[in-house]
């Protein structure tokens, strides 16, 4: 029986790719597009490209394009963070990667992690990389805009995502592993 998470994030998926298979190449520059580089990071700092992030506000939300490789296999927590650092930072006196991007997006103070329809304002859709270590898809996260997101960051983390803070917090996603700056 499929977790009640991969069903939200297959979902998730399934309404990302109808919304971008929706929309069209306006001739005006009036749609709202950013590409985010996206770049490895460990306790030693911010390391190579590892690939890019568009994002695109559309009417369902905003559309999220992935293009990453050289990720370990599997799903992935994926969020928007509350500042626009991919930095190391210090806790309890050990450097932890891209720690200075601050805790998930919550400006409407979500009391509990959850899914990308009722958590904090970042907890986005799972993100599942194929087994050569690739992550080449559609994403919508419903209730945000590229208005909401710029300035912050957006991450990858080691393991997956129950959209939920039991058995561990912030769904369990672990380390972070890759981080792009939303400028």
């Amino acid at each position: 029986m499929l977790s009640s998470a991969f069903k939200l994030s297959a979902l998730m998926t399934l309404i990302g790719l109808g919304t971008v298979a929706c929309t069209t190449t306006p001739t005006e520059t009036n749609t709202m597009v950013k590409d985010v580089d996206v770049h490895a990071v460990s306790t030693a700092g911010v390391g190579q490209k590892i690939g890019t992030i568009r994002f695109t506000d559309s009417p369902a939300g905003l559309v999220i394009q992935t293009n990453l490789s050289q990720l370990p296999p599997g799903p992935h927590g994926f969020h928007i963070h509350e500042k626009g650092s991919c930095d190391v930072a210090e806790k309890e006196g050990k450097p932890v990667a891209a720690l200075a991007a601050g805790g998930h997006f919550n400006p409407e103070k979500a009391p509990n992690h959850g899914t990308p329809l009722n958590g904090h304002m970042g907890d986005l859709p799972i993100l599942n990389v194929n087994s050569a270590g690739n992550a080449k898809v559609n994403l919508l996260a419903p209730r945000l805009s590229l208005a909401d997101i710029e300035g912050l960051a957006v991450m990858v983390h080691a393991g997956g995502d129950n959209y939920s803070d039991t058995p561990k917090p912030l769904g369990g996603g672990g380390d972070r592993i890759a981080c792009g700056v939303i400028k």
